[in-house]
């Protein structure tokens, strides 16, 4: 994690380069403003004049310590910019995973359970075409359908407490989840098929064990690794790629802040974005990782588990 985080640190500080404009005209914002002597105070006091090595180790230097910069637009630190977009994306995301874990699961479990039926085809079916949906599409139809047309719910905003911030983030948590629900089903329906057919569980039916005792013990409880390792990675994607759900609903969160930074080019705001999503990745995987062999022992090491 640490070799990870220092490269893609690196990468996102040398974006700065690959950006187009010199930062320097940004900084001072009117072009009358642009003397030589204005330039090369603006220069020094942003480190700019530095070679880029130098440049790269003070400004992770302070990340480290928690200075993720200013502002060039708001004029104010980064890191409270992020903090007070944060709980919007955090909750957004935490409200789609809820949605996508438990729907996707069920609907996966039925699907196994009754495969080969009109039950199993309408599940796979309905699963395939929300895959191929994109989900600025449906974000899109939400709002005509039920923000615009039935008025069930707010077009915009992100609403104050948290039972209306939950009401007026239900239509971007659908939007956001629907394509991470059609892949948990699948790949929950695909584990559950793959277990019912394994040894042990036609044991299991040998002893006697009623049909639901099987499902819980023996197929259900084996298939939520892959499920549980899927989830997660879509959990991950779904904290750096909530930009387009955001957008299309007005929220003010991380992936909003991110386009409108990118399009005023204010770099210490992006380059903090970037960051937090690398790191929010990162997280999360590991997690994961730690999360995995709790629940499938074959997974650990060094122990005997015949």
């Amino acid at each position: 994690m640490v070799v990870t985080l220092a490269l893609s640190s690196l990468v996102i500080f040398a974006s700065l380069y690959a950006a187009p404009g010199d930062p320097v005209s940004f900084l001072i914002g009117n072009p009358e403003n642009l003397t030589p002597e204005r330039v090369a105070a603006v220069r020094a006091e942003y480190h700019l004049d530095e070679p880029f090595g130098t440049q790269y180790l003070l400004w992770a230097n302070d990340v480290l310590r928690g200075d993720l910069g200013t502002s060039f637009v708001y004029q104010q630190p980064v890191a409270d910019l992020l903090g007070s977009r944060l709980a919007v994306t955090v909750t957004l995301v935490a409200y789609a995973a809820v949605l996508f874990v438990v729907i996707g699961v069920l609907l996966g479990a039925v699907s196994a359970l009754r495969r080969g039926t009109v039950v199993d085809t309408i599940i796979t079916g309905a699963t395939t075409f929300a895959t191929s949906v994109p989900n600025f599409v449906v974000a899109l139809v939400l709002v005509s359908v039920f923000a615009v047309q039935l008025r069930w719910f707010e077009v915009t905003g992100d609403g104050d407490g948290f039972a209306d911030r939950l009401y007026h983030l239900t239509l971007p948590a659908i939007a956001l989840a629907l394509g991470a629900l059609a892949v948990i089903t699948r790949v929950t329906r695909q584990t559950m098929v793959e277990q019912q057919s394994l040894e042990h569980v036609e044991v299991a039916r040998s002893f006697g064990l009623s049909p639901p005792a099987i499902v819980r013990r023996h197929v259900l409880r084996n298939a939520i690794g892959p499920v549980l390792t899927m989830s997660g990675l879509t959990l991950a994607g779904m904290l750096a790629g909530a930009v387009v759900v955001e957008s299309v609903f007005g929220l003010n969160g991380i992936g909003s802040l991110l386009v409108d930074s990118i399009n005023t080019h204010d770099f210490p705001v992006v380059q903090a974005v970037v960051l937090y999503m690398v790191v929010a990745y990162m997280v999360v995987t590991t997690i994961i990782d730690l999360v995995y062999p709790l629940l499938d022992a074959r997974t650990t090491t060094g122990g005997d588990t015949r």
